[in-house]
């Protein structure tokens, strides 16, 4: 199985490269179904590899100038500020069991459930396809747009933090409509925010005593570096329109996967 989980990582790797977000949504149910980690314990690897992966990638795109500094600053203080309240105070408050009338609900539960969710709407959001975005279609003043990114950036900050996911896909369309950035551009910025949110939302959890094993996260950023790779490579040989429709359902499918297995465990 831990094989199968390298080599799913390698896929990862490559759906984040080629598609720009969502690959990262599978980092979770890997490291749970495939590396066989408790549900917490994954959610912090999870921040680690998605970060260190989004880091490479910002790299690349740094190069190619392909980052708004500025914009991502105005979303990523907020966003950090979302993860750390999650991994600090959100998590830590919630029980290991919670009692619902007759009913007992584990943390991991509500972890998994509140990710699926997000699955299906990733799912959802790749299936319909991308519709051209106009940027004047939305008329807000620059305060107005500015409050609107930062107070996003925080609630995306605290479904990372919670969950463990990029949120790439809930990002970009937020800086292509609110701050008019190309799509490009767009996903070069996302690429910067996860990368620092998801790092510093790790180092976090490193500080109150998590305890890291680096030789599998070696292992896994390598097979995760090497998909970007063949992503990038891919990207110029099949039409992404489609891929991402297929990636759409196969993320429909694990979604409603983990839904189901979570309700029958």
């Amino acid at each position: 199985m831990f094989i199968v989980g390298l080599l799913a990582s390698l896929f990862m790797g490559a759906v984040l490269s080629f598609l720009g977000a969502g690959g990262s949504i599978l980092t979770l149910p890997i490291l749970v179904y495939l590396f066989k980690i408790n549900i917490v314990e994954a959610t912090t690897y999870s921040l680690l590899l998605v970060g260190l992966t989004a880091l490479f990638g910002c790299i690349i795109s740094f190069k190619d100038k392909l980052i708004d500094l500025k914009t991502g600053i105005i979303f990523g203080v907020p966003s950090i500020l979302g993860v750390v309240l999650a991994r600090k105070i959100i998590l830590p408050m919630i029980p290991d069991q919670l009692i619902f009338f007759n009913f007992t609900l584990e943390k991991g539960f509500l972890i998994m459930i509140l990710f699926a969710i997000l699955m299906l709407l990733s799912s959802i959001l790749m299936i319909r396809g991308k519709k051209p975005i106009a940027n004047d279609s939305i008329q807000y003043s620059k305060p107005r747009k500015n409050l609107i990114i930062v107070l996003e950036g925080f609630i995306v900050g605290q479904i990372t933090g919670f969950v463990g996911a990029g949120g790439g896909f809930l990002i970009i369309p937020a800086l292509v409509l609110l701050t008019g950035l190309s799509m490009n551009i767009a996903v070069g910025t996302s690429l910067f925010i996860i990368a620092v949110k998801s790092i510093i939302g790790f180092l976090s959890d490193v500080t109150d005593g998590f305890v890291t094993d680096w030789t599998f996260v070696l292992y896994v950023c390598l097979f995760t570096i090497l998909g970007v790779f063949v992503g990038r490579i891919l990207s110029k040989r099949i039409a992404e329109k489609t891929t991402k429709k297929l990636f759409g359902y196969m993320t429909l499918v694990i979604g409603l996967f983990i839904i189901t297995e979570q309700l029958l465990n």
